[in-house]
């Protein structure tokens, strides 16, 4: 089985950034199958457009535009990549980093596959960064990737069996019925609940409120169709479950700095003027 060694994905690489104990690359997946291997370092996969299926010795994953895995050091996969235009952006971690650091990252062995709306907003800033490439972007990145880690951790992604049960499952009611006018009385009954209770105890769990956590789900999936060009600004509004185009510019713009037309403008490998 091949090891692949520091900056090394198979596919085109057109950009790759070097810094201390931290590697990032952007890269176009041209093969249609690549068969088992494994890194030397662990790292995270990041979908910018397109589509790839991983798969490991316990789980498959179907990845679309916005998808984001974290793979520790020599887990072994493979990948097929359906018909069309692919594109991934990786950030990989050497073993001298974290022990710099002291991380234990113990708990993270194996693939995950992240869903947490704010981990992946990290990694957009983190892309967003190496288009940048100012005196300040080492600084940001380091600080982006910490930041992340740290927030994997804490947000209790390996041990969320220990929260309760409605927990989980508003998780799954959100990210699918996100459009949708959604009511306290609905997702309270639905639970089974007390309407009461889940608004208290909501942002302990999530660390903000119900109408602020469905707004990150409505930008992190515009995130995703912004890299489809043939879809307008109003399209992907609308498809968000945004009531107008104005509605979705300041919500986009409120958690990401930017506007949605420039951040598509970074996807396309061009950043816009301050």
């Amino acid at each position: 089985m091949k090891q692949l060694l520091t900056g090394e994905f198979y596919g085109q690489t057109n950009q790759t950034i070097h810094l201390s104990g931290i590697t990032l690359t952007d890269t176009e997946y041209t093969l249609d199958r690549v068969d088992w291997h494994y890194h030397e370092n662990a790292y995270f996969t990041f979908i910018l457009q397109g589509n790839v299926i991983e798969g490991n010795k316990k789980e498959m994953y179907h990845c679309t535009p916005g998808s984001l895995l974290f793979h520790n050091w020599q887990d072994p996969h493979y990948n097929i990549k359906p018909t069309g235009y692919t594109r991934g952006f990786h950030i990989e971690l050497q073993h001298q980093w974290f022990d710099q650091l002291d991380f234990n990252m113990d708990k993270l062995q194996g693939s995950i596959k992240i869903m947490n709306a704010d981990i992946k907003f990290l990694l957009y800033d983190i892309f967003r960064e190496t288009k940048i490439e100012d005196n300040t972007t080492t600084l940001a990145i380091e600080t982006l990737v910490l930041k992340t880690l740290t927030k994997m951790l804490d947000q209790s992604l390996i041990d969320r069996d220990k929260n309760p049960a409605w927990v989980h499952k508003i998780k799954e009611i959100l990210f699918y019925e996100f459009k949708d006018q959604l009511t306290l009385d609905y997702l309270a009954q639905t639970l089974g609940i007390h309407p009461v209770h889940l608004s208290r105890d909501f942002s302990k769990y999530f660390n903000c409120n119900l109408g602020d956590y469905l707004r990150k789900l409505k930008v992190e999936k515009a995130y995703a169709l912004l890299a489809e060009k043939n879809l307008s600004l109003t399209e992907i509004a609308y498809g968000c479950g945004f009531s107008d185009q104005s509605h979705f510019n300041r919500c986009f713009k409120s958690i990401s700095g930017l506007s949605p037309n420039n951040f598509r403008k970074i996807v396309a490998h061009k950043f816009p003027s301050c």
